[in-house]
């Protein structure tokens, strides 16, 4: 049947069906998360078992963030059209045969393949639980609290695939880390096409097929230049990718603008609030991806923690994040102004920063616990956030929508551990002894690796390590503390509501 919400978007009270389908969409996503980071212990023995070159060795790794990253856009307007369920299910059954593969490969070739088919399913998957997210839950209480749920689990997922693929790897073959998707992709399959509704937009238009070469050119040389810039430097190349991305961004926006039925509707930035939560929502994943950077090597190199131990001590902060976005859910719909509370959560990962800034080379738990505030912070704004981009974005359009939301913060991350990474490494060498090797001037890792051939160099490299920890740490505090500001600015007395202005908004639902 099809539906038409109020402008306001307020509809009936999920009940126990919609929250049972929420907890099978949750599985997919949390699995999504986890293979980000699922690999930080399965590279050795994939290399003693493949025998991969360095080049394949990098794109096993970087292959399925790459993908995900460049669908996202493409994977959301689908849904839009042909319905997030069927995309949620295709992309399920095609997840969980590339993870068979993956487990079972016998080649670097093979492995490349089946990660870059993962990065497929996973860029299906993403955008339709937050469109379905939003399909499901029409009174905006529960609405903000399921996709408090979300940011959660998304962030749990990320912290938990180091430490997953650590212990699986320590008992079994490092084929396990892909076997385990398979009973969660199982039942999504058999239970999805019960409990989850359908919801496409009705009347969507042509698929605009140009459009999608596009916005690939757009965002994967971008993702590609600044995730290699922290470890390699300014090299021209690099500098180049980034320009290119940007020149075909230019085109892309200007096809969307021109286009009869555009991938992206110029539409949704009509939407009071819709426009701000993107940029927002990019600053806040600068904050979180950019320490991550710089604090796993604090755990591994300076404090001396091996991979799995530092894996595990990464996992306290992740406790707190687990009631921050609820808390910041609570305080809107008690009637406290959003902006205040997304301008809260900027100052509190600014805070966070401030923390991190006074770390010595012997500061574990002032580490720990800077990273446990930031991180609040990073999931009270960016649930905050997504809540108020699927408010305002119509259901018809919020695959779309969310996919926005998701390369923004693709974007974000890679910016962060560019620009972040690039103030620490310009402390570093500045702090680093002349006397020391030209290795030693490159990384912290480089360091070490020859500390024993220089007295006193392994403490000189760590202290020179941490002070560009604290530089790029007060940096990021001074974004964040800006963003504050804008927040509270651009924010103000946003109301969400179901549409965009002078658009309808519909929504073709059923049951299975």
């Amino acid at each position: 049947m099809t539906t038409n919400p109020t402008s306001t978007s307020v509809g009936p009270r999920a009940g126990r069906r919609q929250w049972t389908a929420f907890g099978v969409l949750m599985l997919p996503l949390l699995l999504v998360s986890m293979d980000v980071s699922v690999l930080y212990f399965a590279i050795p023995a994939i290399s003693a078992d493949l025998e991969p070159s360095g080049t394949q060795q990098l794109w096993i790794f970087d292959i399925y963030a790459f993908v995900l990253a460049g669908l996202l856009m493409t994977m959301g307007s689908l849904g839009d059209r042909i319905g997030h369920r069927r995309l949620l299910l295709i992309g399920a059954a095609a997840f969980g045969a590339a993870s068979l593969v993956a487990a079972y490969a016998n080649s670097a070739e093979t492995l490349i393949a089946a990660r870059a088919v993962l990065g497929i399913g996973g860029a299906t998957l993403m955008p339709s639980t937050i469109a379905l997210t939003r399909t499901m839950f029409t009174d905006p209480g529960q609405r903000a609290k399921a996709i408090g749920m979300w940011s959660g689990v998304m962030t749990a997922g990320i912290a938990l695939g180091s430490v997953m693929s650590g212990v699986l790897v320590e008992y079994f073959w490092w084929g396990s880390v892909f076997l385990v998707n398979l009973p969660a992709m199982t039942l999504l399959l058999l239970l999805g096409r019960v409990l989850l509704p359908e919801s496409k937009n009705p009347e969507p238009g042509r698929f605009d097929w140009p459009s999608v070469p596009l916005s690939m050119a757009a965002v994967l040389p971008v993702v590609y230049g600044l995730k290699e810039i922290p470890s390699e430097g300014w090299n021209v190349r690099y500098v180049v990718s980034i320009t290119v991305g940007l020149l075909f961004a230019a085109l892309f926006v200007h096809r969307q603008r021109t286009a009869a039925s555009p991938m992206i509707s110029p539409a949704l930035f009509r939407g009071r609030g819709f426009a701000p939560a993107v940029a927002l929502n990019l600053v806040s994943a600068f904050g979180i991806m950019g320490s991550a950077y710089f604090t796993t090597q604090y755990l591994q190199s300076v404090l001396d923690k091996s991979a799995l131990e530092a894996a595990l001590w990464a996992l306290l902060p992740s406790l707190p994040i687990a009631a921050a976005a609820p808390v910041a859910a609570a305080l809107v719909q008690r009637g406290v102004d959003r902006a205040h509370v997304v301008t809260a959560g900027f100052a509190i990962s600014a805070g966070g920063f401030a923390l991190l800034s006074l770390a010595g080379t012997d500061s574990m738990w002032l580490v720990l616990a800077a990273c446990a505030v930031l991180a609040v912070g990073g999931v009270i704004v960016m649930s905050q956030l997504m809540d108020l981009a699927m408010g305002t974005a119509p259901v018809e359009r919020a695959g779309s929508a969310s996919s926005l939301m998701e390369t923004g913060a693709e974007f974000g991350g890679a910016l962060g551990m560019a620009v972040l990474g690039a103030i620490g490494a310009a402390v570093y060498r500045h702090e680093i002894p002349g006397s020391a090797p030209d290795v030693a001037h490159e990384t912290l890792g480089g360091a070490l690796a020859v500390a024993d051939q220089v007295p006193g160099l392994a403490t000189a490299a760590r202290e020179a390590f941490t002070s560009g920890m604290q530089g790029a740490a007060i940096a990021a505090a001074v974004v964040l503390a800006g963003a504050a500001v804008l927040a509270a600015v651009t924010l103000r007395r946003v109301e969400v509501h179901g549409k965009t202005p002078d658009e309808p908004s519909c929504l073709s639902s059923s049951g299975a």
